[in-house]
């Protein structure tokens, strides 16, 4: 749809967000993102400051290097030779932001950034030492000379990633804006880099984009391919051709899985980029190759906000739980997840890229921005971490994540609906208004989704011409259980299904209304790779745990749940979405808050229960581990009360078997599983039927087995806030033989390890490690129990790295902890105090010494002895 066609509603749950980045693009001076290109120029930079960090000035004796210029590390610090990468991404933001809310003020701001650009890029063509008139940059050529002879990442830092960004800001002031310096600004562009690449064959540029991030080019084919279409030059077409990654192409097409170990980040423009090449050429490899790798990523690399990748790379195929560590979920990888998602949908209109796009939309990314106003910062997050105990570091200023992240909350309209020829697909059913022009029609989405589930659909004529017979298409969300009746104008006339659109054809006139409501219910949703560990919705909305400790999570969450697969919710949630679930507060992933949260825990059951009604009948453990109520919900929720039953009965039947439920306690639980109305009579064969809305359970006599007896793991300690041990516990086994019969045997083993008798205490070594427990009586019944420990008793160990710049230092701060990991390096100088991840920052020498402070806090708690570094004086010219 046209630009500024869909609008938010003031009572949309991205209302906040969407306000406070609005804010953000109304107050920082462009002045302030215009200096490090007018530095590299040489130019007035009008008394300005860079923004910082990734953004910043480079060496200050930098001179403006040409393409055959090697400066050398001492005068090119890493840590700047990104920047100009932010400045494109606020340029696209300011773009989106004028679109979307029509604000002049917001338009002259891009006229105003966009002038800068073209200023500078006069400039830069006027000094004569750049291989085209129409290089744009905050530094030289350098970086991609040295890229073409393969140049690590540390030596460089992705230039054409930066390139990117430029482009995409300038494209999006056009497109978006109509600004038509901005098309003459990124024409030139356009030509600079077609000249560059041109001259080098294949081979080589495989092998350039092959390099980890140094090759990271963002999406340029996407900014080479749109370029195509905006400046008429079908030569562009070819230069996106030169961005190509063949094996990634080659192994998309063919469902090849190469993505282990790969930067997410690097390669994930690229593939919107070649859904762009698709749309302009028609050649269906580029859409096969992407359908192809999106496959791989969703959802068997998917956490459950939508994120994806540990530490900016993908892990294993299929391994989810099995990835998480301390530096997950990625929000640029997020960020465009969803852009792709939007793109093959338009293709294919495939719902499940509509359905990804409503999970990671609102919780990864809405909940990505602090619930707060900064003049200063994007305040978002970088990872959105999934760990136990896990906090959101927002800010962000200058970086990759702080970038797209501004973009992200101007954007959230953009995801809302589709139109086609004379149809209009309605992807998300949060509250917005739509312009539907070319059918003479405005729509109002009328909800409080994701906490309600109330929708109501309002048709407005905006012309007196008979209106034409026309398609609006209308999501139902896949977590939904069960069928939804669809009424317009009072009277039902359709029944929809979960997880897929219902096409509703009629000519729509003044006032026609849609109606249909969706029961938001808490639900739970393992990973793929671990059945009992559990990420818990509520409706759409991820919801996170709050809670101090580091380690998982237990809840009793098997036993909460209906025949349907839903949980019994024991509260209403408040008006922001809070609940209360088993002694513990539960907040909506998108609320931005600062707390310290679970997004998974682990299900586990002490007592069979169905709905929240319980039995007292323990649920007992197998020598694997497994329990009724874990084995009866592996796979999922059932479609019909009849399934649940069955599966009831079968999974009963197979404990009483194996002597895992007495007699007396396999009628309670089959009782309770009825809904308390219920009878057991005798029989030959096992079996139930209805009987006047009761269930009666046939069961033949098989006589009576003994209960097994109970064992548990105890030990002398508690462990700090933060789940862990900070000193090592003793641990011993305490077993417990019932119906008058004795104990013959008690084992353990630790980590899968072999068993051996329980004759003595167990120490354990630092670490996490699962403890399992083995007591038989005599009668021959076995009891089976498990606990994890996780023992952390050292103090992580971290140093500084300093490297000299001439007039200022560069620092990194690294730390190092195997066992539970590093928390933070916190750190202080003259009026600071942060905490860093191991980012590099410099500080300007003085002519006095300077001293900074740090020490690094693992997971654990457990925190070193405060380290000093101290700075030099500067030296004297």
């Amino acid at each position: 749809m046209r630009p500024g066609a869909v609008r938010l509603a003031d009572d949309s749950v991205f209302a906040r967000a969407r306000d406070e980045m609005l804010h953000l693009a109304r107050v920082y001076p462009v002045d302030r993102l215009l200096a490090v290109f007018r530095a590299n120029a040489g130019i007035d930079t009008r008394g300005a400051r860079a923004p910082g960090t990734w953004e910043d000035f480079g060496h200050p004796e930098e001179r403006a290097w040409n393409e055959h210029d090697y400066p050398g590390r001492e005068n090119a610090p890493t840590a700047s030779l990104l920047r100009g990468h932010y400045a494109g991404h606020f340029l696209s933001m300011l773009s989106l932001a004028a679109a979307s809310t029509g604000d002049p003020a917001l338009r002259r701001r891009v006229d105003e950034f966009v002038a800068g650009l073209a200023e500078v890029q006069d400039a830069l063509a006027a000094i004569g030492r750049y291989s085209h008139p129409g290089f744009l940059a905050a530094y030289g050529e350098w970086q991609f000379s040295r890229l073409e002879e393969f140049a690590p990442y540390g030596e460089i830092w992705a230039p054409y990633y930066t390139c990117h960004k430029i482009m995409a800001g300038l494209i999006d002031a056009h497109e978006l804006t109509g600004n038509e310096q901005a098309r003459a600004v990124v024409t030139r562009m356009g030509h600079w880099v077609h000249g560059r690449l041109s001259r080098l064959d294949r081979a080589r540029r495989q092998k350039m984009w092959s390099l980890y991030i140094a090759g990271e080019f963002g999406g340029m084919n996407e900014s080479m391919a749109r370029l195509a279409t905006i400046a008429d030059e079908p030569l562009f077409l070819e230069t996106a051709a030169f961005f190509e990654q063949d094996s990634l192409l080659e192994a998309g097409a063919a469902g090849r899985d190469i993505l282990t170990d790969r930067h997410a980040n690097q390669h994930l423009p690229q593939l919107l980029g070649y859904v762009h090449q698709y749309q302009a050429t028609g050649d269906d490899r580029y859409l096969r190759a992407v359908v192809g790798l999106w496959n791989l990523v969703v959802p068997g690399r998917m956490y459950a906000h939508g994120g994806t990748g540990e530490s900016e790379l993908w892990g294993p195929a299929g391994a989810v739980a099995g990835d998480i560590g301390h530096r997950n979920a990625e929000t640029c990888a997020t960020h465009n997840l969803i852009k792709i998602a939007r793109r093959l949908f338009q293709h294919t209109r495939d719902p499940r890229y509509p359905e990804y796009v409503e999970r990671a939309l609102l919780n990864h990314i809405l909940g990505s921005r602090r619930n707060a106003r900064s003049d200063e910062s994007p305040e978002v997050t970088y990872m959105f971490p999934v760990h136990p105990g896990a906090l959101r570091e927002y800010d962000n200023v200058g970086t990759c994540c702080g970038g797209t992240g501004l973009e992200n909350h101007v954007g959230y309209q953009e995801a809302l609906v589709l139109e086609g020829p004379e149809e209009l697909w309605i992807a998300q059913l949060f509250p917005a208004h739509v312009d539907w022009a070319s059918a003479g029609l405005t729509l109002t989405i009328r909800s409080g989704y994701p906490l309600s589930g109330e929708i109501a659909i309002v048709v407005t004529a905006t012309s007196d011409a008979v209106a034409a017979v026309r398609t609006i298409h209308v999501r139902i969300p896949g977590w939904v259980v069960g069928d939804v009746p669809i009424a317009v104008n009072g009277a039902d006339i359709a029944v929809a299904e979960q997880g897929g659109f219902i096409g509703l054809t009629r000519a729509w006139g003044d006032g026609d209304e849609i109606r249909f409501s969706l029961p938001i219910v808490l639900r739970s949703e393992a990973t793929v790779d671990d059945p009992g560990l559990h990420a818990l919705f509520l409706g759409p909305t991820l919801l996170l745990t709050v809670d101090e400790s580091r380690t998982p999570l237990r809840m009793p969450l098997w036993g909460a749940r209906d025949w349907r697969g839903a949980l019994t919710c024991p509260a209403t949630p408040s008006p922001d979405g809070v609940l209360a679930l088993g002694g513990r507060t539960l907040e909506p992933c998108w609320s931005g808050s600062e707390s310290r949260y679970h997004m998974y825990v682990r299900a586990d059951d002490e007592t069979i229960a169905f709905g929240g009604i319980g039995t007292d009948v323990p649920n007992r453990r197998r020598a694997d581990g497994s329990t009724f109520l874990a084995t009866l919900w592996a796979a999922g929720g059932f479609s019909r009360r009849e399934e649940f039953l069955d599966a009831v009965l079968a999974t009963a039947l197979g404990l009483r078997r194996e002597g895992l439920l007495t007699r007396g306690e396999l009628e309670r639980v089959l009782r309770a599983a009825a809904g308390g109305d219920a009878v057991v009579r005798a029989g030959d064969r096992p079996g139930w039927r209805w009987d006047g809305g009761f269930v009666v359970w046939i069961l033949p006599d098989d006589g009576d087995i003994g209960v097994p007896p109970s064992a548990a793991i105890e030990c002398d300690l508690e462990p700090a806030p933060s789940g862990w041990f900070t000193a090592e516990p003793t641990i011993r086994l305490r077993a417990v033989a019932l119906d008058g019969a004795s104990i013959v045997e008690c084992s353990w083993r630790t980590d899968g390890g072999e068993w051996s008798t329980a004759t003595q205490e167990l120490r354990l070594g630092e670490g996490s490690h699962d403890v399992e427990a083995r007591v038989v009586d005599d009668r021959g019944l076995v009891g089976f129990a498990r606990r994890t420990f996780s023992v952390d008793t050292a103090a992580p160990a971290s140093r500084a790295v300093v490297r000299n710049l001439g007039a200022s230092v560069e620092v990194t701060l690294d730390a190092q902890d195997d066992v539970s990991g590093v928390e933070c390096i916190r750190w202080r100088g003259e009026r600071t105090f942060w905490g860093t991840f191991q980012e590099a920052f410099v500080r300007a020498l003085t002519d006095e010494e300077q001293v900074i402070e740090f020490a690094a806090v693992d997971r654990a708690g457990n925190e070193e002895a405060l380290q000093r570094l101290v700075l030099p004086r500067r030296e004297p010219r």
